[in-house]
């Protein structure tokens, strides 16, 4: 009876150490997978505007409410979404209280779809257009997390709260290095609207989209919520030196920085012999500056002597200027032994600011870097001086001469035929 016991007991037990030890390995997947979930955030512009009735015969926000519910049914699953509102709820005449009227309607999680609806479903236009406030709290909104995080805005105005510029404060967002992209899509054709709302976008790495009619903006917002899903790489942000000996060490990735204007960025990147050193760099004019432009990309030994560089111009046509270089490290005699080389890479650019446009903060600055090993000497040998290609020679070669025999072949039998008839 004893030996009963004991034996249920330990079969009880051993259940029950089965059991936790199931558990807890699908709590910390669960829980890795929510840290790495995309994350998006809806800003809807709900000020006094939004009552004009020029989307296909009906008003601004029916328009929003009817596309936000189609965009609510095909949200993926994988996608944490949450609504913010801007000029929602204070109808006054107070500018300082409405500029703070911005609020979560629903917060950024897992998805409900019946309560989402029903939340927006609420939502009557009343009073300002706070947009950079809205920004910096749908920043906080998206905080945390691995995974990309997205920013649509929708909007029928130009912010109405100014000093704060909401494209300082996407400038700002940018400048945190956190990976946060904002999309921006305007209600109405109007040029100062375009220009602002472009201006957001851009500091960030978004779109701005002008759309006049319901399907077209649903369409568009359930694209930027599934491109939110996609499997993205983050930059690391990082901050360049003034001078090689303070710069930071970098291993193989996507780096972010930001640049002065008329500055220089210095980074430092380790090269084993028989590595290769692949790296590019994209600066970007997020704001007005004036034409003809440039960047220069270096690569120098820690003395100072240049290995090799990569150069761009610009004359006013494009936002962004890249370059890039590569530097292979020969072996050497005994690999083992051989110490790796610190190649200092410079990123300088040419670009200066337009009239009365803000130096700060710096131009967004984006940097790939990738060490990879170095091409095989002996798959890379020339042969004949005409490397991989005396291949592709021979077989034209063959092909030549074979077509030669059967054309001369034919040529004789339709000349004998010919004669004889």
């Amino acid at each position: 009876m004893i030996r009963t016991q004991r034996l249920a007991a330990g079969v009880c037990a051993l259940l029950a150490a089965l059991t936790a030890g199931i558990a807890f390995p699908a709590g910390a997947v669960a829980d890795e997978t929510t840290a790495t979930a995309p994350k998006v955030d809806l800003v809807i512009d709900v000020s006094g505007s939004m009552r004009a009735k020029d989307i296909d015969g009906q008003s601004r926000m029916a328009a929003a409410k009817q596309a936000f519910n189609e965009v609510l049914d095909a949200t993926p699953e994988e996608v944490q979404l949450g609504i913010r509102t801007l000029g929602a709820n204070y109808p006054g005449d107070d500018r300082r209280t409405g500029c703070k009227d911005t609020a979560q309607l629903y917060p950024v999680g897992p998805l409900d779809r019946t309560e989402a609806k029903t939340a927006v479903a609420t939502l009557t236009p009343t009073g300002w257009t706070p947009i950079g406030p809205a920004l910096l709290k749908a920043a906080d909104d998206l905080d945390g997390g691995e995974g990309s995080k997205r920013i649509v805005l929708i909007s029928d105005g130009e912010d109405t709260c100014a000093p704060l510029d909401p494209c300082e404060v996407a400038r700002e967002i940018a400048a945190k290095g956190i990976g946060l992209t904002i999309d921006t899509l305007g209600l109405v054709p109007n040029t100062k609207l375009r220009r602002q709302l472009s201006c957001i976008a851009e500091a960030t790495g978004g779109t701005f989209t002008s759309v006049e009619h319901t399907d077209e903006l649903a369409d568009k917002v359930n694209q930027l919520v599934d491109r939110a899903a996609d499997p993205v790489v983050t930059p690391v942000a990082t901050t360049g030196a003034d001078r090689c000996a303070k710069a930071p060490t970098l291993k193989s990735g996507l780096y972010t920085d930001r640049e002065e204007f008329g500055q220089q960025r210095w980074y430092r990147v380790d090269v084993e012999p028989g590595q290769e050193l692949r790296t590019s760099v994209s600066v970007s004019a997020d704001r007005a500056v004036n034409p003809s432009y440039g960047v220069l990309l270096r690569a120098v030994t820690e003395r100072g002597r240049e290995i090799v560089r990569g150069e761009a111009a610009g004359n006013g046509r494009t936002d962004v200027v890249s370059t890039g270089l590569r530097y292979p490290k020969a072996d050497g005699d005994d690999e083992d032994s051989a110490p790796a080389e610190t190649v200092c890479l410079q990123v300088t650019q040419s670009f200066s600011a337009g009239s009365g446009v803000q130096s700060t903060p710096g131009l967004p600055l984006e940097l790939t870097v990738d060490v990879v090993d170095g091409p095989s000497t002996s798959s890379d040998v020339a042969s004949f001086g005409l490397g991989r290609g005396w291949w592709l020679l021979g077989a034209l070669i063959l092909t030549g001469f074979l077509a030669g025999v059967v054309w001369g072949w034919l040529s004789r039998w339709r000349f004998a035929v010919w004669r004889t008839n």
